[in-house]
């Protein structure tokens, strides 16, 4: 039975959008009353309906990738008309909240009511401002890509119904392709972004060749010469677009990927959505680096003592020392590795393993649905090593897929040898944790449960990634891999790419950082493989105010975590803790220590 989501039930879904008063639960477990106005709840509940069906019916790949099925056989319309039909319902949207009185509300709708804004707020400033797709190329192919690759990916639901999707959208492509040119100017694009979209434009294809081709057997004859006319007419459109990106946007870009400091601080503020600014993220962040450094000198004087080519190890270590002393330690790490062909199936098996320690140890309610270890669809590499895709919302018992990007096959052995050292034994157990259990893949699943969909459908960056960092840490603090100092001493590395990372993105997109710089970040003050530091460069120069999501997360977590220790004393549960803070879904972190600590929701 195909699963279809229709425009009531989707709103009926907004449950988190209370319409009555209701008690809030504090830390203590006491309960606190609120002077509720039932009208502006009520309004408020059917401007966020409206609000998710807006984006929902202009932007048809968003809604899929979400779980509604509605509009699995149309396009996002990114034309002058199109954008400006979307900005024109985001500003009525924003009048409409502007008329509310938000403190009338109830506590969890306040939430609702600020994620709703800064939302709305960010995307009027991005098409009016920074406008993105005016010289991102990645905007389109991601959209390309994700719009078949989201309809083919999870059996949400019968292969047929899927493909015949696949085929309305594969026949709106070559337009969305042809928008993009219109759209882009190649004085305005990056260099890296156009050389980036050129490489990967291919992708499109291989999706095609990858999960429709092999099943358009699946389809009635007539469906079927349907289908593959339309693959035959995006195959070419692909072609023209290559030639395109080839012969004009590639030797033509000429725009500066740097924001600068006026682009970059809104931007920052739309995308973390805390009360943190750049300068405290900055000096956060260096104190940070140099606090970690010194905690993995002391580890490292542990495990080298006994050595006999042990480098100095003086209590009161000079920077030479101390850096010569980490690089010798995390050697020992360096050693065990996966082979070339193995690292999936090592992923694989550290995410069993993890999460048979988070059960064992009762550190979080775990979750009931799958997860799948994948190879990185062509069209997404080149821009992170793994990431976890979680099912939209609106998608239920569905898997998770924890993507893995291969080691390309021609690469060669010295470039192999750097990216095992980065991705060593330790490392895959960490970049599992990070990406599966406890991490996203379980994080995910809990926001997927929240009752406001508005909620779950604006999951916050900064708390998924913050709590994918924090559980690196309580993973380490409980003894994970039987409290083995090295994986301590390359979760403590792992930690410092977070810290790098916040670091980094203020130093490329507003201080003007060059690759060396960059570099000398990465690889020597937070001990980056030379492979791993050069794709980062590449991602800081691709993205922007993303980076600075890991650490300023985590931060606010531990944080969070802290203020409420210290609220309970003895009575503090740390499964309890996390079960109820993942019962929030995944607002900005700042708002869930509001809601857990009872305080006002700013």
């Amino acid at each position: 039975m195909r699963r279809t989501l229709l425009a009531a039930a989707l709103l009926a879904c907004l449950a988190g959008c209370q319409q009555a008063e209701s008690p809030n639960a504090t830390a203590d477990g006491a309960t606190r009353a609120e002077a509720v106005d039932p009208q502006a709840d009520a309004r408020f509940a059917e401007l966020a309906q409206r609000a998710l069906e807006t984006w929902l019916r202009l932007s048809p790949t968003f809604a899929t990738s979400v779980g509604d099925h509605r509009y699995d056989g149309e396009l996002d319309d990114l034309s002058a008309e199109g954008r400006q039909r979307a900005l024109e319902a985001r500003k009525q949207l924003l009048a409409e909240l502007d008329a509310i009185d938000v403190s009338r509300l109830s506590r969890e709708n306040q939430v609702d009511a600020a994620i709703l804004r800064n939302r709305l707020e960010a995307d009027i400033w991005n098409a009016e401002v920074l406008q993105s797709w005016a010289w991102d190329p990645l905007l389109y192919n991601s959209l390309a890509g994700g719009s078949i690759y989201d309809l083919m990916a999870r059996e949400f639901a019968p292969l047929p119904d899927r493909l015949r999707s696949a085929t309305a959208r594969m026949e709106k492509l070559p337009a969305l392709l042809a928008q993009a040119r219109a759209n882009l100017d190649p004085a305005r694009v990056p260099k890296v972004h156009a050389e980036t979209v050129a490489r990967q434009n291919q992708g499109i294809r291989a999706i095609v060749d990858s999960f429709i081709v092999p099943h358009a057997d699946q389809l009635p004859d007539d469906e079927r010469t349907r289908l593959e006319a339309a693959v035959a007419r995006l195959r070419a459109a692909v072609a023209e677009h290559q030639a395109w990106l080839d012969q004009v946007l590639v030797p033509n870009a000429a725009g500066d990927f740097r924001l600068g400091a006026e682009l970059y601080d809104q931007k920052l503020k739309f995308s973390l959505n805390s009360s943190l600014s750049r300068s405290e993220i900055r000096q956060r962040a260096e104190a940070e680096l140099a606090r970690v450094r010194a905690e993995m000198y002391a580890i490292a004087r542990t495990v080298l003592e006994d050595r006999a080519d042990a480098p100095p190890l003086p209590e009161d270590p000079d920077e030479a020392q101390r850096q010569a002393a980490i690089e010798a330690a995390l050697e020992l790490a360096y050693a065990e590795r996966p082979a070339r062909d193995q690292v999936v199936e090592a992923a694989r098996a550290a995410l069993e393993q993890a999460t048979a320690f988070v059960r064992e140890k009762d550190l979080v309610t775990l979750p009931d649905a799958p997860v799948e270890i994948i190879l990185m669809p062509e069209f997404q590499r080149g821009v992170a090593v793994a990431y976890c895709d979680s099912p939209g919302p609106l998608d239920k018992n569905l898997k998770t897929f924890y993507a893995v990007s291969p080691i390309p096959d021609d690469w060669t052995d010295a470039q192999v040898d750097s990216f095992l050292r980065e991705y060593n034994s330790r490392m895959i157990h960490l970049l599992s944790i990070h990406e599966g259990t406890p991490g996203h893949y379980l994080e995910g699943w809990h926001s997927a449960r929240h009752p406001s969909t508005l909620r779950a459908v604006l999951r916050s960056g900064p708390f998924a990634e913050g709590w994918a960092v924090y559980t690196e840490k309580v993973m380490a603090d409980a003894g994970y891999l039987d409290n083995d100092p090295l994986f301590r001493l390359v979760q403590l590395k792992f930690y410092l790419r977070t810290i790098a990372n916040a670091i980094l993105d203020q130093g490329v997109h507003v201080d003007g950082w060059s690759r060396e710089q960059a570099m000398d970040l990465m690889v020597r003050q937070t001990f980056q493989q030379e492979s791993e530091a050069a794709g980062k460069w590449v991602r800081a120069q691709l993205s922007s105010a993303q980076l600075p999501t890991y650490f300023v997360g985590a931060q606010e977590h531990f944080d969070m975590r802290k203020a409420v220790e210290e609220k309970l004393g003895d009575r503090f549960d740390a499964k309890a803790y996390h079960d109820r803070v993942l019962s929030y879904g995944a607002p900005p972190v700042r708002f869930v220590r509001q809601l857990i600590l009872d305080e006002p929701i700013r």
